[in-house]
């Protein structure tokens, strides 16, 4: 549907994002549009393409998927974009003034001849030419956001664009519309690619084939890989310009020689790279060559004596292969420490803190997001923070946070360092940490290999220890405590490649009753048992109760037991609307008093509160923290959000894009927390998310109960798919080079 209007009001816009509620006012009626749309003020007139969609509360609205600015078409309409206080110095008194003098002549006395405005009782000779730039310069950015719509990029990255570019934005894009590869991510390449060849641009120009080059890295990176084999490469490009192998053969040695790109030759095989991916790898293997070949200052000697010491004052038994783990930290400067669930790696990171602090040094803990880090906080006792916080890294662009890979890193006060869930860390938050590392600081890291990767680039943890060049222990013995759950059982066989435990398998009369497969394939059925589960049957069974014990995690957020349709069916079993409940509505999502939240990016600035045990106060709220909406007021337009470790958090209404509903949340967000009870519905989704590492991260998120819901043979495929997705990095391979040359 496309509507031409003006303007009439600005109900909301977010400074951030641009996403924007507004009112527009055309010859037939009044319109609510929203959408994402920079630029626009009160008085603006506009042409938007979107579709109709209905809003429970505020009825039916256009969903904006495009705009354009329009000069304002009647003398009316200019005097009221005029008077908005767009350009400085003209407000409602002085519009009127402009309008009742020039008439029709007004615009082309803005564009053409501006000193004519200093005719107006008010306006010296120099505003009026300041007045005529502004003009010219809104109207330049008026003409940005319908231009870059031809090249597949919406209006929440127009900002970005005209900030980098400047007024002549659009001359700069028309003389080199592949200049746009490198501001936009998500871009359509091939809708650029077609309008600089209808601009003029031959097949075979350097910048064409450079942007391919470099597009097609960027792509590559999405799945999770840091550089490609050139062959492979030359081939995509190949077919995606539709050019001849040596003119692109030529491009990656001119994208050389400018720095943009590096070629590393491994054995017989040449991997390309991005130069800020490159520059990362580099940097994590120097530094750790560094730090592990440094003297070991943190030496503790008659360590056996020491964790004697240990066992008798915590009532810790340690076993043969802990103490081994121990031992092997307190002989290098950087130790790996990894094992699936109940192989006793929390022990050792709390014998780790006994026997350092003992010392009177100082332990740092930390771990890749917010909840893992307060898992880890609860299982230690000890304060945890989050990488980022840790490495005062939270102001930068996160989604550009790979092209900063050379910023400073303030050095981390601390002795030892002790990173949790390292399995989540990618190659950038990396980079990061081993740049704020002193020499002399001990280094642990702890993960669980078999886990998820980092959503980031970059395998890590598996590269580190695949280089066996990072001593390394691995824990494979299942605790004779933690061998009495089905669900570590179960875990540790999934990681197998075995199904689940059966009746026949199990001679410990002991084993918890902690794990239940119901194998069900009908879609409906499947989440009639999930909601019955959550609402009563749990807490029938163990006093289970949804909003303090139960989380329902899915492998996928689409369908009708992907995420979405969970948490609108969840939220309708355990939170229905009612009379006493205040509610929201944003975005197409209804908040209400008494709804399970979750935070889903990262925010450093907001101010929090925690009254219990006593009053402190602080800013910061990270991705995947979880919390429950306890009052929406109204008047003040603001939700208030106790969070799962008391922080108190009033978020105004523009704000409440940074939450969604977590009666359901995907595996993925699921990594790095725990969770009482546990509930997955597994149905049939793409076969890239039926995997088994994904399964056994699942598994490995309840503590008490596991419930798993789905087909048979879906769970039987999960289990066999072993096949995740290989990803190509070079970090093992710099780790060795680095390490041989170091001998």
């Amino acid at each position: 549907m496309e509507l031409v209007g003006q303007v009439g009001d600005i109900i909301y816009q977010n400074e951030v994002n641009s996403y924007t509620i507004a009112t527009l006012e055309t010859e037939e009626e009044i319109y609510t549009i929203i959408g994402y749309m920079p630029f626009i003020g009160v008085g603006d007139e506009l042409k938007v393409i979107g579709k109709i969609v209905t809003h429970p509360d505020y009825g039916e609205q256009l969903k904006v998927e495009t705009f354009e600015k329009i000069m304002p078409q009647t003398l009316e309409a200019l005097e009221k974009y005029l008077a908005n206080g767009t350009i400085k110095g003209i407000g409602p008194a002085t519009a009127k003034k402009i309008i009742k003098k020039f008439g029709e002549e007004t615009i082309n006395i803005f564009q053409y001849e501006p000193y004519k405005l200093a005719e107006i009782k008010g306006i010296t000779e120099e505003k009026a030419i300041l007045m005529g730039q502004e003009f010219n310069e809104n109207w330049e950015v008026w003409q940005i956001v319908g231009f870059l719509e031809k090249f597949g990029i919406g209006p929440n990255q127009a900002k970005n664009i005209y900030k980098e570019l400047g007024n002549d934005a659009i001359e700069k894009i028309k003389e080199n519309p592949y200049v746009l590869v490198d501001l936009a991510r998500g871009i359509d390449f091939k809708q650029i690619d077609k309008m600089a060849l209808d601009l003029g641009m031959g097949h075979n120009n350097e910048k064409r084939i450079q942007s391919g080059i470099k597009h097609s890295l960027i792509l590559v990176s999405y799945n999770g890989h840091t550089c490609v084999l050139k062959e492979n490469l030359v081939e995509f490009v190949k077919n995606l310009l539709g050019i001849e192998k040596d003119d692109i053969e030529n491009e990656i040695i001119n994208l050389k020689v400018k720095n943009e790109i590096v070629v590393e030759k491994q054995g017989e095989l040449e991997w390309v790279y991005l130069k800020p991916f490159y520059i990362a790898e580099n940097n994590i293997a120097e530094k750790l060559f560094i730090l592990q070949n440094s003297q070991n200052i943190k030496y503790i000697p008659k360590i056996e004596k020491r964790l004697k010491e240990i066992e008798k004052n915590t009532n810790m038994k340690l076993s043969e292969k802990q103490k081994e783990a121990i031992k092997m930290i307190n002989e290098n400067n950087i130790t790996i420490i990894t094992g699936g669930p109940g192989t006793g790696k929390t022990t050792i990171i709390k014998s780790i803190i006994e026997l350092y602090k003992a010392e009177e040094k100082k332990v740092v803990l930390c771990a890749p997001t917010g909840r893992a880090a307060k898992r880890m906080s609860e299982t230690t006792n000890e304060e945890a923070k989050t990488l980022h916080r840790l490495l005062e890294i939270g102001k930068s662009n996160e989604e550009d946070k790979w092209i900063n890979v050379e910023e400073r890193i303030s050095p981390i006060d601390a002795d030892v360092i002790i990173v949790d869930e390292m399995s989540m860390v990618d190659l950038f938050l990396m980079n990061s940490l081993m740049k704020g590392i002193y020499q002399g600081t001990k280094l642990i890291l702890v993960g669980d290999v078999d886990q998820l990767p980092s959503v980031g680039p970059g395998t890590i943890l598996k590269d580190l220890i695949i280089s066996e060049k990072i001593p390394t222990v691995k824990l494979d013995k299942i605790f004779r405590q933690a061998a009495k759950s089905k669900i570590i059982l179960n875990a540790h066989n999934v990681n197998n490649g075995q199904g689940f435990i059966k009746k026949d398998d199990i001679k410990d009369e002991e084993l918890l009753e902690d794990f239940f497969y119901i194998n069900e394939q009908n879609q409906d059925k499947i989440l009639y048992q999930v909601l019955s589960l959550s609402k009563d049957r749990l807490k029938k069974y163990g006093d289970y109760e949804f909003f303090k014990n139960i989380q329902v995690i899915s492998p996928t957020k689409k369908g009708l037991l992907g995420t979405k349709e969970l948490n609108k069916a969840l939220q309708q079993e355990l939170n229905p609307a009612s009379e006493y409940k205040e509610e929201k509505s944003f975005a197409g999502i209804t908040f209400r008093e008494g709804d399970k939240v979750m935070q889903i990016k990262n925010n450093y600035d907001i101010f929090w509160e925690r009254k219990n045990p006593e009053y402190e106060n602080g800013s910061g709220v990270y991705n995947g923290e979880l919390g429950i909406i306890k009052k929406i007021d109204e008047t003040e337009r603001q939700v208030m959000v106790k969070f799962d470790d008391e922080k108190i958090v009033w978020y105004s209404y523009q704000d409440l894009e940074q939450l969604e509903h977590s009666y359901a949340i995907t595996i993925h967000k699921a990594q790095g927390s725990e969770f009482d009870v546990v509930i997955i519905p597994v149905s049939g989704t793409s076969p890239m998310l039926l995997t088994r590492n994904l399964l056994y991260t699942a598994l490995t998120r309840a503590k008490k109960m596991l419930i798993i819901i789905g087909s048979k043979n879906i769970i039987e495929f999960m289990i066999q798919n072993s096949e995740s997705k290989k990803r190509n990095t070079g970090l093992k391979y710099k780790i060795q080079v680095i390490s041989k040359m170091g001998e």
